[in-house]
């Protein structure tokens, strides 16, 4: 396979890994340079975390935090043929301990039991309008933890809007035609409680 089919885990254990990526149109891993920054954000909320990837598509941002210190990352991907490939990378690094993977849509997982998460990755297909439809149901139904921290990742030229008043900005950059941030959920009641 070409490089335009490989993604390079860039820190952690499997520090340097490559994994192989199905040759699938629309498929677009977050950039070396976005991850790194990513996880330098991270560096005080990835040990132990559970992390939810919820559009996986690669799988980069998952298996770079369990790569990294997170306890579990369940990842979630509606592609069958990506989904053969996040089992087939799973099992080479021998992390099926440690990484579930989910054949779903984004919204029919959500809608299934609530289970909380520490750390959630929304990258989303550009052009679609998900990122707005998942948010109040991730920020309503129980799978956040308190304190948990979001990671949302966008066409530079779209604006969010509709994402919960409960999740506070941290942290935001941009690079080429990418706009990332991080945000920080409060539980509801319990912002600004002593």
């Amino acid at each position: 396979m070409s490089d335009r089919n490989q993604l390079r885990i860039i820190g952690g254990r499997w520090r340097s890994r490559r994994l192989m990526l199905p040759p699938k149109a629309g498929l677009r891993p977050s950039a070396d340079a976005v991850r790194e920054t990513l996880f330098n954000w991270l560096l005080n909320y990835i040990d132990g975390a559970r992390c939810l990837d919820l559009f996986a598509g690669s799988g980069a941002l998952g298996l770079e935090a369990v790569s990294r210190g997170a306890r579990q990352a369940v990842l979630v991907e509606r592609s069958q043929a990506v989904v053969r490939a996040l089992r087939e990378n799973v099992y080479r690094l021998r992390a099926d301990k440690a990484v579930q993977i989910i054949h779903a849509d984004a919204r029919r997982f959500l809608s299934g039991r609530a289970e909380p998460f520490d750390l959630v990755f929304l990258d989303a297909p550009f052009r679609s309008a998900l990122i707005e439809r998942v948010c109040p149901r991730l920020d309503s139904a129980g799978w956040l933890a308190d304190g948990a921290v979001i990671y949302l990742e966008t066409d530079v030229h779209r604006s969010l809007g509709g994402l919960p008043s409960n999740w506070r900005a941290m942290r935001a950059a941009r690079t080429g035609s990418v706009s990332y941030r991080l945000l920080q959920y409060e539980a509801v009641g319990l912002a600004g409680d002593g």
